[in-house]
């Protein structure tokens, strides 16, 4: 945290004082029984719903009537931690996104349970700490990480199929996005996930983790970096990718950018469309702005619901059947009478 603090102070955005002032607000300590007398506590332990009962449990004993008790998953189910409680109306998610003390985003996550007042409350905090907050509902990666979930499945199917690493990620840097779905895996950590068996490679992932290919914290995932974390294509990876399309007996083909367009992002179109028909998401826009305040989807682009309205949704659902996906209800409703997803 101070060399958060001390890398904003020198480059000017804070002052040198302001950033000992902020250090002095925080009392770390390694004792849950310290969070007593808390109005809130946010929760951010290992990614594992047996590890997050645990804590909720123990934070249930320890924390007054009252307090908000909030956990920042990015996939696990709230009701489940909820119910770890014997006060599920005080549990809200608040899913930061990394770096928290830099991106804008809060997924504010209202269980079955969470009570008005402690949703209320959840947004005004959004607000105080200068944070952009969107209502989602409790579904298996919310609102932009269950997005996320099919760019990555057919990304990866791509690879498989002909593509490279730096042929997909280029698509995505020329579409606007900051990087793409494998530089995002080598900077988030490749290993994120990971059953953590090195004998056991089912994919293409599993070998990278299993050769100590965890991403730009080792030095190697998908590409090879240097000491100053620029990238280069790697000969190992493209080997692993051989090695997996031998044993699949895909032969490679030309895969078109525009093939890679309508399978990573139109996808996400469609899983958006679930995500508003099952009331995940309040409206179309709340998917925008968490897809431009948390992932840096190019905002001259509005988001990728408006993206899709200027795409034309016909052409969307028409590409999407052709390619062998499942049209989303409301995509396939809205194409079919000429309507969009904003206004």
């Amino acid at each position: 945290m101070r060399k958060n603090y001390e890398a904003s102070a020198s480059k000017g955005r804070i002052t040198a004082e302001q950033a000992e002032g902020a250090m002095g607000l925080l009392k770390p300590t390694l004792s849950l029984e310290d969070l007593a007398d808390c109005d809130l506590i946010i929760e951010a332990v290992f990614e594992n719903m047996d590890v997050k009962k645990e804590v909720f449990g123990k934070l249930d004993r320890i924390a007054r009537p009252g307090a908000i008790l909030a956990s920042n998953t990015s996939y696990l189910n709230i009701d489940e931690i909820a119910a770890s409680t014997s006060r599920p109306q005080d549990v809200v998610g608040l899913h930061f996104f990394s770096p928290a003390n830099v991106m804008k985003l809060l997924e504010v996550v209202r269980g079955a349970k969470t009570a008005p007042d402690v949703l209320m409350t959840a947004m005004a905090l959004a607000k105080k700490i200068r944070k952009v907050a969107v209502v989602a509902g409790v579904c298996y990666g919310f609102i932009g990480n269950r997005m996320l979930m099919p760019r990555q499945i057919e990304a990866n199917k791509l690879l498989l199929e002909g593509a490279t690493p730096e042929q997909i990620d280029r698509v995505h840097v020329e579409f606007g996005m900051p990087m793409g779905p494998f530089q995002m895996a080598d900077l988030a950590g490749v290993d994120i996930g990971w059953h953590r068996d090195p004998t056991r490679v089912e994919n293409v992932r599993d070998a990278l983790c299993a050769a100590d290919r965890w991403g730009q914290k080792k030095g190697a995932g998908f590409y090879d970096y240097d000491e100053k974390r620029r990238p280069s294509p790697s000969p190992v990876v493209a080997g692993i990718i051989d090695e997996f399309r031998a044993r699949e007996g895909v032969t490679p083909r030309e895969i078109s950018d525009q093939e890679i367009v309508e399978r990573t992002l139109y996808t996400m179109v469609n899983e958006g469309a679930k995500i508003l028909d099952e009331g995940m998401a309040q409206r179309a826009s709340d998917i925008d702005v968490v897809w431009v305040y948390g992932y840096g989807w190019p905002v001259y682009r509005g988001g990728p619901m408006f993206w899709a309205d200027t795409e034309g949704l016909p052409k969307i659902a028409e590409a999407l059947k052709r390619r062998g996906f499942e049209v989303a209800p409301l995509l396939a409703r809205k194409a079919e009478a000429g309507e969009k997803f904003t206004r």
